[in-house]
């Protein structure tokens, strides 16, 4: 009886793989996991990538999610698409999920499709650009109608007063500084820092700031962190406050800000848990609709960063803030 039983498990293992190994017996299908690997695309730009109708995307698309290889994210009324958040290490059907992602992305991916992803991330780009150049006056009005600064500012500010009490940091970079509000703090803790914004416009509000409050040691540039990258910059602290739901691609702030850190080094993230209020795409310029936390930690994993301390923050208009800290522990390339 009991050798019975066991092979009917068995039986029942083999049953569960097979929708996923048919579901990705498809060079296409496997083409679209690889591309999905950091980013989340909806089926118009995976339709673009690939140059086939929507109908037939939509329908590669489905015949995965079913077989738990991707799964549906709503960012307003469109449905995007990424990698399965949570994959159990004791089931059977997750091992080979997992073992799939690890296998097809070690084939890098051909130029020809990173200069469509690119693509895609500039029109994204462009998009919250023209936002912020067409309100940069309204910017702070804006953005409290979602959390007001020092909801997420003064525990942002917490946690890297404690931290510099204990490391020897001397350098700062912050991404997206807005108006500047944030960098009295980081000028009072580091003795360089250096605001990086892709809007003129807020940038112009930035050094405004700078000159009203003398901040003597900070450094705004105009640019994206490819741009920081070029310089051959290092620093000591990263932080990026209420800055990834307006970026292209998040996931590649995480890469970029490994690569940027000191050994030893921090990346604090303060930004939206993932919501459903589609009102902010329009009125504040976001691009997404805040994160799962698990999508921060697997981004922070992939760029070799250990998550840290967290905190959430519950705002009484429905919002959640969570404030995150990834730490660069080794050398990461």
């Amino acid at each position: 009886m009991t050798s019975l039983n066991a092979h009917a498990n068995e039986l029942s293992s083999v049953d569960t793989l097979a929708p996923i190994f048919k579901a990705s017996g498809d060079p296409l299908r496997l083409e679209i996991l690889r591309v999905l690997r950091r980013d989340t695309f909806g089926v118009l730009e995976l339709s673009q990538l690939f140059d086939m109708r929507q109908s037939g995307m939509s329908h590669h698309l489905k015949v995965m999610n079913k077989a738990g290889l991707l799964e549906p994210q709503r960012e307003g009324n469109a449905i995007f698409y990424r990698r399965p958040l949570h994959l159990d290490s004791d089931k059977l059907a997750d091992q080979a999920i997992r073992q799939i992602f690890e296998t097809v992305d070690r084939v890098p991916l051909p130029p020809q499709l990173e200069e469509k992803i690119e693509a895609i991330r500039e029109q994204r780009a462009e998009q919250s650009q023209a936002f912020f150049s067409r309100h940069s006056e309204q910017f702070r009005e804006q953005q409290e109608l979602i959390a007001a600064f020092d909801l997420y500012a003064e525990p942002t500010a917490e946690l890297i007063r404690k931290r510099t009490a204990r490391q020897e940091w001397r350098s700062a970079l912050e991404i997206g500084p807005g108006e500047g509000a944030f960098l009295p703090v980081l000028s009072a803790l580091f003795e360089h820092v250096v605001a990086l914004d892709n809007s003129k416009d807020m940038l112009a509000k930035a050094t405004r700031t700078c000159i009203d409050e003398r901040l003597n040691n900070v450094d705004l540039i105009e640019g994206v962190t490819d741009t920081l990258l070029a310089r051959g910059d290092a620093f000591d602290l990263i932080v990026a406050n209420m800055v990834l739901h307006h970026v292209p691609s998040p996931a590649d702030i995480f890469l970029d800000a490994a690569a940027l850190m000191n050994s030893g080094g921090c990346f604090i993230v303060s930004d939206l848990c993932s919501h459903d209020q589609d009102w902010a795409k329009e009125n504040c310029g976001d691009l997404w609709l805040g994160f799962e936390p698990e999508e921060l930690t697997a981004w922070a994993a992939d760029a070799g960063l250990t998550a840290g301390e967290q905190l959430f923050i519950g705002l009484r208009n429905g919002f959640q803030v969570q404030v995150r800290e990834f730490w660069k522990t080794t050398a990461t390339a």
